[in-house]
């Protein structure tokens, strides 16, 4: 019955949405996993339970994930090549699990200060946003798609060069073991940062293939 239903999308020019809404899953669990991020480094959240609640957002967007891999198989249709799809899920999976690895050095490393990894995390989201956007304009609007993906490609520029200043800041001063701890953490965000490029790049090659 569920490729039957298939069939009669693809005969009457439907676009298979089960990919899309699967892709949009993952990147919600993805800001889920930001915003919590944001929440733990102003205080609002304990870094314990905010370690703990990464693990929920975690299993949350590998199920998200699966679910992208088993539509995959069956799809009669996709909104862009299969090998882009499965490189751009792969890329939001990799913002998730660095993301993740933040939080968990954060309630490792005990850092003190970290408000200041705020832009970052701001570039962060915004990142995620435009590869939204680019997602559901996949079925909709496919001429949009390349635009949203360089603007999530300029997020994820944008982070390396605050990283990079980070790192300046860190190495121009004492180099203590906390110090050392904050280089971590940032090379961290400078990686959720390679993701989400690594993502644009996916879903720009899937568009312009069409």
């Amino acid at each position: 019955m569920k490729r039957l239903r298939r069939i009669r999308a693809l005969m009457t020019g439907r676009m298979d949405s089960a990919l899309t809404e699967a892709l949009l899953g993952q990147l919600e669990a993805t800001k889920q996993g930001a915003w919590l991020a944001m929440a733990m480094i102003g205080g609002e959240v304990g870094r314990t339970g905010a370690h703990e609640q990464m693990r929920t957002i975690e299993h949350l967007g590998d199920e998200e994930r699966r679910r992208l891999v088993d539509e995959l198989r069956n799809a009669l249709v996709t909104p862009i090549d299969r090998e882009d799809l499965f490189r751009l899920s792969r890329s939001i999976d990799d913002v998730l699990d660095s993301l993740r690895d933040f939080v968990r050095e954060s309630h490792l490393y005990r850092v003190p200060d970290q408000i200041r990894f705020s832009p970052l995390l701001d570039q962060v989201i915004a990142g995620i946003d435009a590869l939204e956007n680019a997602v559901r304009d996949l079925a909709s609007r496919p001429s949009a798609v390349v635009h949203d993906a360089l603007e999530a490609k300029k997020m994820g520029g944008q982070i390396r060069r605050m990283y990079q200043y980070e790192i300046s800041r860190i190495f121009s001063g004492e180099i203590t073991a906390d110090a050392l701890k904050q280089r971590e953490l940032v090379r961290r965000l400078e990686i959720v940062g390679m993701a989400i490029g690594e993502a644009a790049d996916a879903i720009a090659d899937g568009a312009m293939k069409r």
